[in-house]
Formats: C-alpha cells, sequence, structure tokens
C-alpha cells in the first residue's frame, strides 16, 4: 500500500518523453529525485519535480490527519508511470493551400510513494 500519491493529469508533453524522466527516478529515494530533477535538462522534469513534492506534502498530511506514523525522510518512489492523455488536434498551413494535421499530445503522470 502507498503511503501518498499524486497525479498531474493533460501534461502538455508526450508520454515517450516522459516516460525518459520517470524511469530514471523510479526506485529513488526522495531527496535524491528531487535533487536529480533540479538538474535535469528535460522539460518534464519540472511537471515531474513538483508532482513529487506535492505527493511528499500529501503525505505529511495524511501523516497529520491520520497519525499514520509515516516518515518523510524514509519516503520512496516506489511508482511513477506514464498513461496518454488526450491529444489536441491542430492544422498546419502548408504549399498550395493545402492542410496538415498535428497532434499536440498530453499524458497523465502519477506518483506514489512508499516508506522504505
Amino acid at each position: 500500500m502507498s503511503a501518498s500519491h499524486a497525479v498531474l493529469r493533460n501534461c502538455r508533453v508526450s508520454a515517450r518523453k516522459a516516460r525518459l524522466v520517470a524511469d530514471q527516478v523510479r526506485g529513488m529515494q526522495v531527496q535524491k529525485v528531487l535533487d536529480l530533477l533540479a538538474l535535469s535538462t528535460k522539460r518534464v522534469a519540472r511537471p515531474i519535480r513538483k508532482l513529487v513534492k506535492s505527493a511528499i506534502s500529501n503525505a505529511e498530511v495524511k501523516n497529520d490527519r491520520e497519525k499514520a506514523g509515516i516518515d518523510v525522510d524514509n519516503l520512496v518512489v516506489s511508482r511513477i508511470f506514464v498513461d496518454e492523455g488526450a491529444s489536441l488536434w491542430r492544422i498546419r498551413a502548408r504549399a498550395q493551400g493545402r492542410a496538415n494535421w498535428i497532434q499536440r499530445r498530453t499524458s497523465h503522470i502519477t506518483v506514489e510513494l512508499e516508506e522504505r
């Protein structure tokens, strides 16, 4: 059972790009995750970092409300997964009056933290 979790819906980045960062942080301690994402050059690192901070905050609230006995310093990213979200369809003008459809992909990112 997870100590806490957080979900980010409709993040404007493709799931394929977000999975690259998610695979890096899976199984790591929370403080190392925050340090790694702060220095990462990937654009999706910033929303994932905010999501991990939100999950930590959710664990603190759960600890205060339910007296769960969660030690925030020992939290680990037990599960992080990225699902595809809805695609935004746009039109790009092409030569000779034609048009091409462009897909702007979104993703749903879920982080679950457990105490190790």
